[in-house]
């Protein structure tokens, strides 16, 4: 706990009161993000804020069972596998299969997020778990030569 104390104390003595400012805003994208892809997935949007119910609408977009929320508890498995491979579901989940896409929604995620709730050209195709999902597309045009 006193490590934690310690990187607070650190960035607050760097940033004051704006390291609160800016988690204040980074909240706000969030909760406009999921808010946003949730009414999009026709789920209500309201799921976003309260805590459980979030992960288990998010879940149900991918059509994963309620009961999958347990996976993300635990230690190593749940953060360096289950969550992003939910994530890349719900790429899949909205058409988005590119590499570029996957990579996009792991190093990007809020900001991903937020851009598959706003885009209007981005629509819900359906949840995408136990079904087989195309592997990621390549463009079929052929690429000029540079020689």
């Amino acid at each position: 706990m006193e490590y934690l104390i310690a990187i607070h104390d650190y960035f607050f003595g760097i940033m004051g009161n704006a390291l609160y400012y800016a988690m204040g805003f980074f909240a706000i994208i969030a909760i406009v993000a999921q808010w946003k892809l949730y009414e999009k997935a026709g789920q209500p949007g309201i799921a976003c804020i309260v805590p459980v119910w979030n992960v288990i609408v998010f879940l149900k977009i991918v059509g994963r069972p309620a009961s999958h929320i347990w996976y993300m508890l635990i230690p190593v498995f749940g953060q360096l596998y289950f969550i992003p491979k939910v994530w890349i579901e719900i790429c899949q989940s909205f058409g988005k299969t590119t590499i570029l896409d996957y990579v996009l929604v792991i190093m990007l995620n809020g900001l991903y997020i937020l851009n598959l709730g706003l885009n209007y050209e981005t629509e819900y195709v359906g949840p995408v778990y136990g079904k087989n999902v195309p592997p990621p597309s390549r463009p079929l045009e052929t690429r000029p030569s540079l020689a």
